[in-house]
């Protein structure tokens, strides 16, 4: 079977989930090919300019391929003049919500108005979120597949056992407003330690981080389901994170982390210092967590969803 996946980078977020399936799909013997694509690295036009010059790629590839598979709204512009015979694209979050927290009302507007048809170009829609997948059938009465993103355990072997530094925080993310990066600098002084930041970073940068670290904090305004807390539960580190898109879905309250409201800064202090001074309660939600990535979100259990998929 041959598939072409398109994305506008292949790390990070939905670029790195995609960069995995590739990944794990050629080592079952399929083939697959990344479409590569330049863009202007500025924001507002990197969107816009990563759609042009993928369609005036899409136009010159004379390839057909038994699936194309786009990563996210943007790569649907170019998906469509991709020669396939089926269509996937694949959404992590809702676009026209992210769009309206990032962007101008006016570019909100204009994307909220064409996104309903952009999503009906493919032959399957699919995400990694239970919440987005109600959203959309509820926003446009379209159905989504809801396909977990794996973690490739075999990944971590390269991360050292290290000794945990007493009462240091970490972020890893993007630093940008919906991840909430100034919430987290803005109650620094209140935090019981240290807080470092892995913000541009190398994944196996950050994983030690992880690993050596007392928590992780996830102050985020806006998410989907971010792939770094399934990291952080297999790594034994716990979370406090905001109650916010995908999140509950993983972090069962008090049970493998602790969820709090987003931009309710007073009240990630508290959770925050509370998990640092209590070593009974950080060893109770790192094992439950532990436990729930291992039965529920490895590339054993979801693989032949995956498979399914492509085969269907």
């Amino acid at each position: 079977m041959k598939i072409l996946f398109i994305s506008p980078r292949y790390e990070g977020g939905i670029g790195g989930h995609a960069f995995r399936v590739a990944e794990k799909l050629r080592e079952q013997g399929y083939d697959v090919k990344l479409m590569h694509v330049p863009h202007v690295p500025i924001k507002n036009i990197k969107n816009p300019s990563f759609a042009l010059f993928g369609v005036i790629k899409a136009l010159l590839d004379r390839e057909k391929y038994d699936v194309v598979h786009a990563w996210n709204v943007p790569s649907a512009f170019i998906m469509k003049f991709i020669r396939a015979k089926k269509k996937i694209l694949s959404v992590h979050g809702v676009y026209s919500d992210q769009v309206g927290v990032l962007h101008s009302k006016t570019t909100s507007t204009a994307i909220n108005a064409g996104e309903s048809k952009v999503l009906n170009w493919a032959d399957k829609l699919t995400t990694d979120s239970k919440l987005v997948q109600q959203t959309y059938k509820e926003k446009y009465g379209l159905n989504f597949v809801y396909l977990a993103a794996p973690l490739d355990t075999t990944k971590f072997k390269e991360i050292k056992e290290t000794p945990r530094k007493e009462n240091q925080v970490v972020y890893v993310g993007r630093d940008s407003f919906e991840k909430g990066t100034d919430i987290l600098r803005n109650i620094e002084s209140k935090i019981n330690g240290k807080v470092v930041y892995c913000t541009n970073v190398s994944w196996n940068e950050a994983m030690q981080t992880v690993r050596e670290s007392s928590l992780m904090a996830v102050p985020s305004r806006m998410e989907s389901l971010p792939q770094v807390i399934k990291e952080a539960f297999y790594l034994k580190t716990p979370v406090v994170a905001t109650s916010v898109g995908g999140i509950p879905e993983i972090i069962r309250h008090n049970e493998n982390g602790i969820l709090v409201p987003p931009n309710e800064p007073e009240k990630l202090v508290t959770a925050i210092n509370d998990i640092l001074a209590n070593g009974e309660l950080r060893d109770r939600l790192v094992e439950n967590a532990h436990d729930y990535i291992i039965k529920n979100f490895t590339w054993e259990v979801l693989l032949p969803k995956y498979i399914e998929l492509y085969e269907q």
